[in-house]
């Protein structure tokens, strides 16, 4: 009979500092496997399994698609590609972005919770705004296990503190001392291994793996929203998981409520640098023609063409103004540390759909 024997790790900001700390007090036979999610940018080359190996006595590597799951490993998200588990094995898509971070901490977890049900342990770590905190509330609805981290011991209480206000969970626990509870969860046997099953939590997972079918369907999960993707710009649908209110759009793209703001902070500000620039381009245009009017003695074409300038200039000046208030003032989406610098299967006797002795 297995225990809790798939760890699911999300983390963000200051989440290498909190990652090295656990896995440094785990014991090298660890009866189960550990997947790892660290936001960080898409263009980045992350050394994180590195650091993760240096760290502790588990074996850590990038996940590759198609990989069989073992106990004492840890396998880490790479950059841009979602990690999705399966039953024994690791998928890698390049689904839409959550919450606006591919690898996502929710797709991560829901797919451990469709998985393996009751056999799978959340744990959320530093990090700003909430992504992970759907995620872990699918896993204790199917029946597995909630870890988090002491908002006051995190470096980013954010995400700690998102997931202590929508989800039930089973401990709290500074860095140091989640060890130990992990090693407790996967020697305590799990009976009833089989997942529930969920339509919803199959129909969000299929969103995070780009399924062409779903797309072309007009019923999608929860009501339409007033608001737009920021992302794609297309329509959004309002999701309420309990309280958590979140935001999908028709290719996938998925948002918090929190996320979601931050995403339209960020669109209007990409507006109005684009408004910028096209003020000072019509503005440097007008003032050339009006400079080769007056050389030809053409007054009244040269004084409209310099009033153009300076009525392109005055509102050029006016949104660099709101610009520079909104720098000052404003805080976007973390961007997660970017990190620039034979063990055994996991029982295979008990897939989704399986019984548990």
């Amino acid at each position: 009979m297995p225990g809790h024997d798939v760890m699911v790790l999300g983390a963000s900001a200051g989440g290498v500092e909190a990652l090295t700390e656990l896995v440094a007090g785990l014991p090298p036979d660890l009866p189960a496997a550990l997947c790892v999610v660290l936001h960080m940018p898409s263009g980045s080359t992350s050394l994180l399994a590195q650091i993760l190996r240096r760290a502790g006595p588990l074996a850590a590597t990038p996940a590759r698609d198609g990989e069989l799951l073992r106990h004492g490993h840890i396998y880490v998200a790479s950059p841009d590609t979602h990690l999705v588990l399966e039953p024994a094995r690791l998928r890698l898509v390049q689904g839409p972005r959550e919450n606006g971070h591919r690898p996502s901490i929710d797709v991560l977890f829901r797919s451990a919770a469709r998985a393996y049900g009751p056999r799978a342990v959340g744990v959320i770590l530093s990090g700003t705004l909430d992504d992970g905190t759907a995620g872990l509330l699918a896993i204790k609805r199917q029946q597995g296990k909630a870890v988090v981290q002491q908002p006051a011991d995190a470096r980013f209480p954010g995400m700690p503190q998102s997931a202590l206000e929508h989800v039930v969970v089973d401990a709290v626990l500074p860095v140091t001392d989640i060890p130990a509870y992990l090693v407790q969860l996967a020697q305590e046997p799990v009976r009833g291994t089989a997942p529930l099953g969920s339509a919803d939590l199959d129909e969000e997972l299929r969103a995070a793996e780009l399924d062409l079918g779903r797309l072309n369907r007009d019923d999608f999960l929860g009501n339409p929203a007033i608001y737009a993707c920021p992302d794609c710009h297309g329509a959004l649908w309002e999701i309420h998981d309990e309280d958590l209110v979140r935001y999908r759009c028709r290719v996938g793209h998925a948002y918090s409520a929190h996320s979601l703001l931050a995403g339209q902070s960020d669109a209007m500000e990409g507006a109005l640098w684009m408004a910028l620039r096209a003020m000072e381009e019509k503005a440097s245009l007008a003032a050339r023609i009006a400079e080769r009017a007056t050389k030809r003695g053409e007054l009244d074409m040269a004084e409209r063409f310099t009033e153009q300038e300076q009525d392109a200039r005055q509102r050029a000046a006016m949104i660099q103004a709101i610009l520079s208030g909104e720098s000052q003032g404003a805080q976007g989406p973390a961007s997660a540390d970017p990190l620039r610098r034979g063990p055994n299967l996991l029982p295979a006797d008990l897939p989704v759909g399986g019984s548990g002795g």
